[in-house]
């Protein structure tokens, strides 16, 4: 495992920051690039091994995104949210993962006509068998970046997340 200085990552997030609006971007967009190539490789890796396990990698996702959600079930409408795709679609696609007994749905003590769906034991082992093929391919890929590339893609990530390690100033 990599160590990261979080202080040196911060002058990377700024030096970022300030490059993207100056007269050369060329370090702005480098950390883009490497930020960019980090996450397509690591998605297309998930997504070879969702195929592999016989699932869709758009299916695989919504698994995810309903187990790891705060309270570990989403709505449908939420869903969409997430996945940026229409409730039409979201529905189906819930449908087509409660057809294979990968998700549960149930419906809202409070309000009856909403539905709260659930990763079931069946969708939860199908995650942990796809994680754990996943992480082997991951680590290895990782290796291969330099510290380099991996500052200057945390860099840019915390940029597009709105995060900086700045102590925060108490008030007075």
């Amino acid at each position: 495992m990599r160590v990261v200085d979080a202080e040196r990552l911060e002058r990377g997030r700024e030096q970022a920051l300030k490059a993207r609006t100056g007269h050369d971007r060329r370090p702005y967009f480098y950390g883009v690039a490497q930020a960019r190539y980090v996450l397509r490789k690591v998605f297309r890796l998930v997504e070879e091994e969702a195929k592999r396990a016989g699932i869709d990698p758009l299916a695989h996702q919504a698994l995810i995104q309903i187990y790891g959600s705060e309270a570990g079930a989403l709505r449908i409408k939420d869903l969409a949210k997430r996945l940026d795709i229409t409730p039409a679609f979201a529905s189906n696609l819930l449908k087509a993962l409660a057809g294979k007994k990968l998700v549960s749905a149930s419906r809202d003590k409070t309000d009856n006509r909403v539905s709260w769906v659930r990763v079931t034991k069946a969708g939860l082992a199908l995650l942990h068998a796809i994680d754990e093929q996943v992480q082997i391919h991951v680590d290895y890929f990782t290796r291969e970046l330099s510290d380099k590339q991996t500052e200057a893609a945390l860099a840019v990530l915390l940029f597009y997340a709105g995060v900086s390690f700045k102590p925060l100033r108490p008030e007075k």
